[in-house]
């Protein structure tokens, strides 16, 4: 039996993994952390890690970039693996998370969809055959409640894929107030923002006279709140060291 705390568990991917953890008899949802305390379930919620009644074998966090600081101190305190599933991180952050691991179990990624990250092998596998005789395009869709953009699932793709050609390209996010073409070394990010779209994103490599498109879309939350759980079983065992969704397949 794993048990989980939620960080971000009055959020609406809270009550999903909560949902999700519910239909499971191997692990189960001891503890919340919100800022909002409000109680839906038969488990406690508080305002920050710190006030964490029992110690969770591991916590996943839904939450936002500002709490960062305060679960991190609380997992290095206590050694507690932390499932990271939160997005728009600063690079900064990204490296607390990075360094963090060296002490403790961490699992981290953009996105916590299995076919998200399949796609993103796609993606690899296709620019190192077409090279740099095709133009890199990702457009990514998400509903109109989504604060960052491009999403943390649209560099990840185009980080994987840069990294495939040599870290040789750069990213352009909007073309509006340029008067100029379209350089070879570009990988363009559009991000769409839109009613109750749950995600979507398009990998365009456009030829001369063909265009490949790789696309993955996500019509609902439980596929991402299923992939942290897996994560959060996962990692409970684990020694200290970065994770991510490669390590589950």
């Amino acid at each position: 039996m794993t048990n989980i705390a939620i960080c971000g568990a009055n959020g609406k991917m809270g009550k999903t993994i909560y949902n999700c953890v519910s239909a499971r008899d191997n692990c189960k949802v001891v503890a919340g952390i919100d800022l909002f305390t409000e109680q839906y379930a038969d488990f406690p919620i508080v305002d920050s890690p710190d006030k964490l009644p029992v110690k969770p074998d591991v916590i996943i966090d839904y939450s936002n970039p500002a709490s960062l600081d305060g679960l991190l101190n609380y997992c290095l305190s206590t050694g507690t693996p932390v499932v990271f599933a939160t997005t728009g991180y600063s690079e900064e952050q990204i490296s607390k998370i990075k360094s963090a691991s060296q002490q403790i179990p961490v699992f981290f990624t953009f996105n916590m969809s299995l076919g998200i990250n399949l796609l993103v092998q796609l993606a690899k596998k296709a620019s190192a055959v077409l090279g740099d005789q095709f133009d890199i395009e990702i457009v990514e869709k998400h509903h109109n409640q989504k604060i960052d953009a491009p999403s943390g699932t649209a560099i990840m793709i185009a980080n994987a894929i840069n990294e495939t050609l040599d870290n040789k390209y750069h990213y352009v996010y909007d073309r509006h107030s340029q008067r100029k073409k379209r350089e070879k070394t570009e990988i363009g990010m559009h991000a769409i923002r839109g009613g109750t779209i749950v995600g979507e994103h398009d990998v365009i490599f456009a030829g001369h006279d063909e265009v490949i498109t790789l696309s993955h879309s996500a019509s609902s939350k439980t596929v991402f709140a299923e992939g942290s759980i897996n994560a959060s079983i996962f990692l409970k065992d684990q020694k200290a060291g970065l994770y991510d969704m490669s390590s589950l397949v």
